[in-house]
């Protein structure tokens, strides 16, 4: 038989057993050492950022971009713009060790100079020293920080290029979209015309903002747009616009498609006929509908055409835009070739002659014969050394001594100091197109002997000339953008070669672009040359000697300079003065 437990015992019995659980516990608790937390710490734990890279780029508009990259995404930044410095300020953020430095960053060519990181009250600071005003603005991605800095200048003059109406100032509270659209047409005298989908309420705060920047910023809020017509101002609903014009558009390709071809001749005057054509049927941008055709008489500088009506008028516009006089630029140029030549020469003659018996001594064979027959010879045949100076400027004649045995001796010194300085001047002029290459030469060419390979001969020329290539190009205000390419080509050696003689050229080229005013002119330089000579002929053995060394040699020192120096003025000449 069974035995069977009241409630009561069940309940005594679980009761016994928490208290031996709880006698258990106790020791071993008190046995532990305790755990303290320090809960500041742990706040700041869980709040602290670590900044972990600092990136600085330029962008393609030239804004500077400093990219932070955190350790986590508790991002809070404060920002304040100075004139001359921006400072981006981290709270609870903090910077390794090697962060803290002094960046230099003009090299990107930015509005920001440098960049220096310090810490200050707990948080992390990233100073930018500007060069002029800017204006910012940054993006939070994740853990990254991006701040982008532009310059305040080229934002003004954007806004500035965008928008140019009156400055208007409106505010309302909730007030119909269309209400707000009248005013701002009436202000500016236009009619207005708004379709029923046009609806909704605004509210507008603005000061002293060009109205034409108002209505496209209330435009945009309720998704509308406009289009002018003269004075009338349609404004309707941006996609419905679009819907209407690719409706119209393919109206009007479905007209020119039934539309009949007639045919037109078009008298080309200042252009290419077959350069318009090729305009005109350009595969990419054509203003003929595809059952059109162009055709060109070139005899007659004619365009022969073929298509819709709408096409030949607009054919007959584009070419009256592009058929007009160019303009036309004189080029006056002036070469000058500058020479400056020094040069220096000292010889010396002299001589020994003596007739004593039948032995007779001179400088010539004909100078013994005289002495031989006891009559004194002429000076030249009393020679023995004969190093004359050249067409001398002075020289000087001694006889040293006679003596009584018939010897003479005879001495002369002669000098030439020169120095030449002149100038070769070429004043080519010449007119050109716009845009054209015009090509000025002087020189000469240089014939040489050439053989072929079958043994004839024929007779080849090599140029050897001073050239000037000129291209300008006309700019909008009136100013000249000049290519120049100049070339000096003289002749150098003769070199023999397996078919002939062939002759080398020596070539010196200035290749430059400059912009310059009307009528100003600009001088080119650069093409030097130096030639310094020295000379020496002496008698052997003697010449080598010390000092007295000087009576036996001649010796001659030549020096020159030369210098090109070209000068340019480009004029671009009136409609007027180019027709005469």
């Amino acid at each position: 038989m069974a035995s069977r437990q009241s409630p009561h015992f069940t309940s005594l019995l679980k009761t016994l057993s928490a208290l031996l659980c709880v006698a258990w516990l106790v020791p071993a608790l008190a046995q532990s050492e305790p755990v303290l937390v320090d809960p500041v710490a742990a706040i700041d734990e869980l709040t602290s950022n670590q900044l972990t890279d600092i990136q600085f780029t330029r962008s393609v508009e030239g804004y500077g971009v400093a990219t932070l990259t955190f350790d986590n995404n508790r991002i809070v930044p404060q920002i304040i713009a100075s004139q001359r410095q921006l400072t981006l300020t981290l709270p609870d953020t903090k910077l390794a060790p090697d962060q803290f430095f002094t960046l230099n960053v003009a090299e990107f060519a930015t509005p920001i100079t440098e960049i220096e990181t310090f810490s200050r009250k707990g948080a992390s600071v990233l100073a930018f020293n500007l060069l002029e005003d800017v204006l910012f603005t940054h993006s939070k991605q994740q853990n990254q920080l991006v701040l982008t800095i532009k310059p305040q200048a080229s934002e003004q003059a954007q806004s500035a290029s965008v928008y140019s109406g009156e400055p208007i100032s409106l505010d309302f509270q909730d007030v119909p979209v269309r209400n707000v659209l009248q005013i701002i047409a009436q202000v500016n005298g236009f009619n207005l015309v708004t379709t029923d989908t046009v609806r909704g309420n605004v509210t507008v705060s603005l000061n002293g903002v060009p109205w034409d920047q108002a209505l496209d910023m209330i435009l945009k809020i309720r998704g509308l747009d406009k289009r002018l017509e003269g004075n009338i101002l349609l404004i309707a609903p941006s996609e419905e616009l679009a819907s209407r014009e690719t409706q119209q558009l393919q109206n009007r390709q479905q007209v020119a498609q039934l539309a009949p071809l007639i045919s037109a001749n078009l008298q080309i005057n200042y252009a290419k006929a077959k350069e318009v054509a090729g305009i005109l049927k350009n595969t990419d941008n054509s203003i003929l509908s595809p059952r059109g055709s162009v055709a060109v008489d070139e005899r007659t500088n004619t365009v022969l055409l073929r298509d819709t009506q709408g096409s030949i008028d607009e054919a007959r516009n584009l070419i009256s835009a592009l058929d007009i006089p160019v303009k036309q630029v004189l080029i006056e140029s002036r070469m000058v070739t500058v020479r400056d030549n020094a040069g220096e020469q000292l010889g010396v003659r002299w001589g020994f002659s003596n007739n004593s018996g039948d032995t007779a001594t001179s400088g010539s064979i004909e100078g013994a014969d005289t002495l031989s027959s006891g009559i004194v010879p002429s000076i030249d045949n009393r020679l023995n050394v004969n190093l004359p100076v050249t067409s001398p400027a002075g020289s000087i004649g001694i006889q040293v001594a006679r003596l009584v045995d018939g010897t003479i001796l005879d001495l002369e010194l002669s000098a030439l100091e020169s120095e030449n300085k002149g100038e070769v001047i070429a004043s080519p002029r010449i007119t050109v197109a716009n845009q054209r290459e015009a090509y000025i030469e002087q020189g000469t060419e240089i014939p040489y002997v050439q053989s072929t390979s079958s043994g004839a001969t024929s007779v080849e020329f090599k140029k050897a000339v001073l050239s000037l290539k000129v291209t300008p190009h006309i700019t909008p205000d009136h100013r000249i953008i000049l290519d120049l390419v100049v070339t000096q080509d003289t002749r150098g050696d003769t070199v023999n070669t397996s078919t002939g003689l062939a002759v080398a050229i020596d070539t010196q080229e200035i290749s430059t672009q400059v912009l310059v005013n009307n009528g100003e002119t600009i001088v080119l330089g650069g093409i030097f040359q130096q030639t310094s000579t020295d000379d020496v002929s002496q008698v052997p053995l003697l010449g080598d000697i010390p000092v007295l060394g000087h009576l036996f040699k001649n010796t001659q020192t030549v020096n020159e300079k030369r210098e090109l120096l070209i000068f340019v003025t480009p004029k671009i000449l009136l409609d007027s003065l180019a027709e005469q």
